[in-house]
């Protein structure tokens, strides 16, 4: 919780994260006289946003009463990815209320996938997930201007480019509404509830369809100037690569993302170095990520050799960000997390063989806790932080 944040954010994050606290602990946590304490309490109370939750334990004098967020508190959390939509309204306390995922095709359009958002929305009204919602946050899969609310020349969202996302949300719903970069909202639910839990420098790194990187500095998420700081996808890893969707050569995402694995899976599949992968194509009709890490848990070597062969890249990147930006924890998220432990060994022993000793001495690199719902958990608490933001 940042200290410089107004008083009435820092408490209303407090009981988010916390549940149900007394006013006397909320005053000694917050560090403010009573008066003042009471006063933004009855404030706060007033908007809806404070309840009243009981007596606390009695500290040896009078009992205090405990305040918690309005249990009516509801939020809405949205995690598009390039094949997939994810959406949960939660309460104050970011336990979800209603929870729907489906596949859908980024390609499709803003209108159509924003349109299946509002329905599912709209659906979980129906079904009593809510009354009102009190904000809106959403994760897309490409560079966003998080100051505009709009996705900025997206390499795979075509369409996309510059459409009024949050103001087509705050329109549809009549709340606030945020919107970010899919892998940022990973990393701040990380952060949130995951294995990054308390952590102030952290870099997570979601590999998927894209590649991409959410960074935190000093507890905060670095976005840089623009809003692309982390698109570690389109770092060039081979000058004679193949053609990437940015339309450069060689990028990271080009060489190892799920449609490169899927590609390289399918020709060791159709020219018969992998019986693991022949099998499959020859009873799926194609091959997936999937398909490459259930082969390698039974050993095929050609299985074992993409995930290190992508492992290698992905760390090589990694090891020059680490001896840049020295973190002292890099997650590793996204549907390819699911490569597990090769993929995992290989980008530690790269990152850990070519960074300064120093900057790895202490460095952990783990997979995320969260999984798929690191998405919907950011979204949420950046809703929720929006929301309290207008508290004022």
């Amino acid at each position: 919780m940042r200290t410089e944040d107004p008083l009435h954010v820092r408490l209303l994050r407090l009981l988010r994260d916390e549940g149900a606290v007394s006013r006397a602990e909320l005053g000694d946590r917050l560090q403010m006289p009573r008066p003042r304490l009471l006063a933004e309490l009855e404030r706060l109370v007033s908007l809806g946003y404070v309840a009243e939750a009981g007596l606390a334990a009695s500290r040896g004098g009078r009992r205090s009463t405990l305040v918690e967020l309005n249990p009516r508190l509801r939020f809405a959390a949205v995690d598009l990815g390039a094949s997939s939509i994810d959406v949960e309204v939660v309460n104050g306390r970011l336990e979800p209320v209603a929870a729907y995922a489906e596949p859908a095709d980024i390609r499709s359009g803003p209108k159509v996938t924003l349109q299946r958002v509002n329905e599912l929305l709209h659906k979980a009204k129906v079904d009593g997930a809510y009354e009102r919602l009190d904000a809106v946050g959403i994760g897309v899969p490409g560079p966003v201007s998080f100051r505009d609310g709009v996705p900025v020349s997206p390499p795979i969202m075509p369409g996309w480019d510059r459409f009024p996302v949050r103001e087509l949300l705050t329109r549809e719903h009549g709340c606030p509404a945020v919107v970010d970069n899919d892998v940022n909202i990973m990393a701040i639910g990380e952060r949130h509830g995951g294995v990054a839990h308390s952590v102030d420098d952290f870099l997570f790194v979601k590999i998927g369809t894209g590649i991409g990187c959410g960074i935190y500095l000093s507890g905060e998420v670095y976005r840089g100037t623009d809003g692309c700081a982390g698109d570690i996808g389109h770092i060039q890893v081979d000058s004679h690569g193949p053609m990437c969707s940015c339309g450069n050569i060689g990028c990271l995402e080009a060489l190892f993302s799920g449609a490169a694995l899927a590609k390289d899976a399918t020709a060791a599949a159709r020219n018969g170095i992998s019986p693991a992968l022949a099998e499959r194509l020859a009873a799926n009709g194609a091959v997936t990520a999937l398909d490459v890490a259930e082969g390698a848990v039974e050993g095929d070597v050609t299985c074992i050799q993409l995930i290190r062969d992508g492992g290698r890249r992905v760390g090589g990147v990694l090891a020059g960000l680490v001896s840049f930006a020295n973190p002292s924890m890099i997650v590793i998220g996204g549907g390819l997390a699911q490569l597990g432990h090769i993929l995992l060994a290989e980008i530690r022993s790269v990152v850990y063989r070519r960074s300064l000793p120093l900057a790895t001495g202490n460095l952990p690199v783990v997979l995320s806790e969260l999984g798929p719902r690191a998405g919907v958990t950011g979204a949420a608490v950046l809703a929720t932080d929006v929301a309290f933001a207008e508290a004022s």
